[in-house]
């Protein structure tokens, strides 16, 4: 269940950080509202993870989820570039993730 709960607390995060982008600088009160209820969700259920995970292997992942994502949705929706560099540190990221995955023992 721990694995479960880091993959939504990293889902979580993408929202909040693209949710930062139409905050305009925290100045429209409710994306501000709603982007700080997916920050608290985000770290309350990265909390629930990490009793069971080890803290190095949920931080690495919840963050890697949430920049592999939110750099997905930078491209799609903000047209960000997409470069062959960019593309490859995206792959090895997903790379990272999986490998961490795969030797937390659990």
């Amino acid at each position: 269940m721990a694995w479960v709960y880091l993959f939504i607390a990293g889902l979580l995060e993408v929202a909040w950080a693209i949710g930062l982008k139409y905050t305009d600088g925290f100045r429209r009160p409710v994306a501000s509202v709603v982007t700080v209820v997916l920050m608290i969700g985000s770290f309350y259920v990265l909390s629930l993870a990490i009793r069971t995970l080890p803290i190095g292997t949920g931080y690495a992942v919840w963050t890697g989820i949430g920049a592999l994502g939110t750099a997905i949705l930078g491209i799609v929706l903000f047209h960000e570039p997409v470069t062959l560099p960019r593309v490859a540190c995206l792959v090895a990221l997903i790379g990272s993730i999986v490998g961490l995955k795969f030797t937390s023992g659990h």
